[in-house]
């Protein structure tokens, strides 16, 4: 689908959703199950472009994955015993692939290449390659393994005690799953809490990991226990439903199963601040990850101020809070949130270029934005760079633009949330 129009009446919002699972826990579910010898099963798994090239990387390695909707089996003889891949390991436009495979196959016995399409192709990957380096990796690429392809050449590794310079949930994941075949104890320091979902999903496969006030400690070696995962709904696809939700007049949305990690729920901190109507009930949580149902209502909005810790755990939504900010009163200054200049696409210039376009007051800073609002919106043609989250964010615009919009790429939503359109109409009502 190379473009599509979006032209909305400014009609309520009211309905119920199930969100999609989680993104961050459908791949490391994949993960720990294709890398523990045995049978892991996994309920709620998102079935997304990307975590779909998670299952074909581990099918290379000698997996046996079948998948029943988002339901998945996987049948693995355990990373001791995994084949050497035929074929590259292709991973499309993930990030958590390309550099969570890349701490796997550091300590794997087998040869391979990891290689993506050309939006991986210019990620930067040394912030995951240096250190895996230290722990003795055999890893050679583009540039210094700066950039893909790159190849792996699995073998033993040393421990490393590990000052993480930026708060990344990647980077850390990669190296957690390194210590876990290195022969000994290593420590993972960080200055920002970043999701922990890869510590959590440890515990659920038997491993002991201790996390102390940022500071996470594994020791290697631990054999892994086929589990069970239950994947909880993504509070960053929840989050565009809930911003529709706030800024459409008379609205009622009821997102239930949503993922409520406390190292993600940077968004719902915002609403609140932001004076948002809504309230969260807390359902039932397994032994890993809390959830519950988010019920939000039209609110009128004020500006706030976003920097610090709390960046970390809300940086995928920042692109849908910056379309709220348009609407709220005042000005809001998002700090601190640099890391957005290397996702899928330099996202601050992104979000600040396309909502600008239908008339928002966006200026740009070199880790962050400036926000006016309240603006009124007015229908343009927008891009969404290849990038599901800034596709996600124009098309939630279009609901309060005066005019039709026209979003040009919107296949890259299926990306993260293949029901997004199917869902928003249904909350239209049709």
């Amino acid at each position: 689908m190379d473009k599509m129009t979006l032209n909305y009446p400014h009609v309520p919002l009211r309905g119920t959703l199930d969100v999609p699972g989680d993104k961050s826990i459908s791949h490391r579910a994949v993960m720990f199950g294709g890398i523990a010898k045995g049978r892991t099963t996994v309920s709620g798994f998102l079935p997304g472009e990307d975590c779909l090239r998670t299952i074909e990387c581990f099918r290379l390695l000698g997996a046996e994955i079948s998948r029943d909707g988002t339901d998945l089996v996987i049948d693995s003889p355990g990373i001791g015993s995994w084949k050497e891949p035929e074929d590259i390991l292709y991973t499309g436009n993930s990030g958590t692939t390309t550099r969570l495979m890349l701490g796997i196959l550091a300590g794997s016995g087998v040869h391979s290449v990891l290689a993506g399409d050309e939006s991986i192709a210019h990620r930067p990957m040394k912030r995951v390659t240096g250190p895996l380096r230290q722990m003795g990796a055999d890893i050679r690429g583009r540039e210094g393994a700066q950039y893909t392809p790159i190849s792996v050449l699995g073998g033993p590794l040393q421990p490393i005690d590990y000052e993480m310079p930026v708060a990344s949930a990647q980077v850390k994941s990669a190296i957690l799953f390194a210590a876990m075949r290195a022969d000994g104890t290593s420590v993972i320091r960080e200055k920002e809490v970043s999701r922990d979902h890869t510590e959590r999903m440890m515990r659920n496969f038997g491993m002991e990991v201790g996390t102390d006030n940022g500071v996470i400690t594994l020791q290697g070696g631990q054999d892994l226990v086929p589990a069970h995962v239950d994947v909880p709904g993504d509070i960053s696809s929840a989050a565009f439903f809930l911003a529709a939700g706030a800024m459409v007049a008379d609205s009622d949305v009821v997102l239930r199963n949503v993922g409520l990690n406390p190292t993600r729920t940077g968004m719902i901190d915002v609403l609140e601040e932001m004076g948002a109507d809504f309230t969260v009930d807390e359902t039932d949580s397994d032994d890993s990850e809390l959830r519950g149902t988010v019920t939000m209502r039209s609110s009128e909005l004020k500006a706030v101020e976003i920097g610090g810790d709390l960046i970390p755990r809300l940086i995928d939504e920042i692109p849908i809070i910056a379309l709220l900010a348009t609407q709220a009163s005042g000005t809001t200054v998002i700090r601190d949130a640099e890391e957005l200049r290397v996702k899928e696409t330099d996202r601050i210039a992104a979000v600040a270029e396309e909502l600008n376009k239908l008339g928002a007051d966006i200026t740009p800073t070199e880790d962050g934005m400036i926000i006016n609002g309240p603006t009124k919106l007015s229908g343009a043609v927008l891009d969404s760079r290849g990038d599901h989250r800034i596709g996600m964010m124009a098309a939630v615009a279009s609901l309060v633009t005066d005019g039709p919009l026209e979003l040009q790429g919107p296949g890259c939503i299926a990306i993260s949330y293949p029901e997004f359109f199917g869902h928003l109409e249904s909350l239209r009502g049709e």
